[in-house]
């Protein structure tokens, strides 16, 4: 998807709307009929299709109940408890640029949903739950590919149970209605009635149980960032004598130094939300500490994930015109740190969009760590540059694209982020 000038529809002073950008004139090809334009405020265009008699019959849609922007992420946890409280039936369809969801409800239950989120179909959410293995969900979506429900040719192959597809169905259910709840940027329509071979299984989920675990999710998440910034991110055992808890056992088993976070909700079947809740509470019983997701490759990979930081600061700084202020920041700031910069990037660039060289800074590496961890030294001193090249272009760009880029870089910057 492209940007906000992308979306736009000038309408002429005789009424007749002309896309302006690829995005409005790709979203309106679908739309093709005719169309009653209803009463709105001045700021707003409703159409909906009619057809010729400009009445809404049978088979022009259904009636649009509620219908609204989202601009800031929790939004919807007041559409949801509405639509609770009023008991209707009907299908809340929440719109993410190209990404949609649909949660059908009837009498303030989840009955279904649908997602072309990719983590939130049902097969990855298996995965995610540790239901299913990679290669299996390799072979269950080559069947799918096929023209057959996942769920269906799961079972078919053996590769799970019907149990289990019912409860994956229900963690879907959870997934995409969190991940409704975290839309901050987006539109939502509450369509009136839905027919019931819409849903692939009847399943009923309390909404306001729902509601719960999405608040204390959006809540508890930015709470449990402080001291595990990412699920890539992996804990390392301290070696206390004593163990842990024993709502915290399972997890600690699993913490080997290697295993990622979000692996270890595969592993224990917890998923990564309840995984991260724990690893929360043994770093905070000091059982474990937090290090960087681990990159392979060396001093190159981390080198890597620093030009891909620098590539998106350069792009936004292309935009707001204003990349020779930030070459020239990042080089007075490179110079004011002493000889290690001047080493390190001996050889290696930066280059015109602000890309290193990652065999020459690999190669320069060892010269600033002065015989110690080659790799904390080289993650330290790119974290610190680069996050000057977003603390530069930030200043530039407003508060709204800032925080578009932050949400760019934000995996590669957890990768680079040094510990200790």
């Amino acid at each position: 998807m492209g940007g906000p000038r992308d979306e736009l529809i000038r309408v002429d002073a005789q009424g007749v709307a002309h896309p302006i950008g690829v995005v409005a004139s790709q979203r309106m090809r679908p739309h093709q009929g005719t169309y009653r334009v209803l009463p709105a405020p001045p700021h707003v265009i409703i159409m909906r299709f009619t057809g010729d008699d400009g009445q809404v019959d049978a088979g022009d849609g259904a009636i649009i109940r509620l219908g609204g922007e989202i601009v800031a992420a929790g939004t919807l946890c007041d559409i949801f408890a509405l639509v609770a409280q009023t008991g209707w039936r009907g299908v809340l369809c929440v719109h993410q640029g190209d990404l949609e969801r649909r949660v059908y409800i009837d009498q303030s239950n989840v009955l279904g949903v649908r997602s072309n989120v990719t983590e939130e179909r049902l097969g990855r959410v298996m995965y995610r739950y540790g239901l299913i293995g990679d290669d299996d969900l390799h072979r269950v979506e080559e069947q799918v590919e096929q023209g057959k429900r996942f769920g269906e040719a799961a079972v078919e192959l053996g590769l799970s149970t019907r149990e289990t597809i019912y409860k994956a169905f229900t963690l879907q259910v959870t997934e995409v209605v969190v991940g409704a709840m975290h839309v901050a940027d987006g539109t939502f329509f509450f369509l009136d009635g839905f027919d019931d071979h819409e849903l692939s299984i009847r399943l009923a989920v309390s909404i306001n149980a729902l509601l719960m675990d999405g608040v204390t999710r959006m809540d508890e998440v930015r709470y449990f960032a402080e001291k595990v910034p990412s699920l890539d991110h992996v804990p390392v055992q301290t070696g206390r004598s004593e163990q842990p808890s024993p709502e915290l056992l399972e997890v600690y088993g699993c913490v080997d130094g290697k295993t990622s976070v979000r692996q270890i909700g595969r592993l224990t079947a917890l998923g990564e939300f309840e995984t991260m809740k724990k690893i929360y509470g043994l770093v905070q019983s000091k059982f474990v500490v937090i290090r960087p997701p681990q990159v392979s490759g060396g001093p190159a990979a981390i080198v890597a994930a620093a030009n891909d930081v620098l590539g998106a600061a350069y792009k936004f700084a292309e935009t707001a015109r204003c990349i020779p202020d930030l070459r020239d920041g990042l080089s007075q700031f490179a110079i004011g740190q002493g000889v290690f910069y001047d080493l390190l990037f001996r050889g290696a660039g930066p280059d015109e969009n602000g890309r290193l060289d990652a065999g020459a800074v690999a190669t320069n590496a060892p010269m600033v760590a002065e015989g110690g961890d080659v790799e904390q030294a080289l993650r330290k001193l790119l974290f610190d540059y680069v996050c000057f090249a977003l603390f530069s272009v930030g200043s530039r760009i407003g508060k709204e694209a800032e925080g578009e880029l932050m949400s760019t870089v934000e995996l590669s910057l957890s990768t680079l982020r040094p510990t200790g």
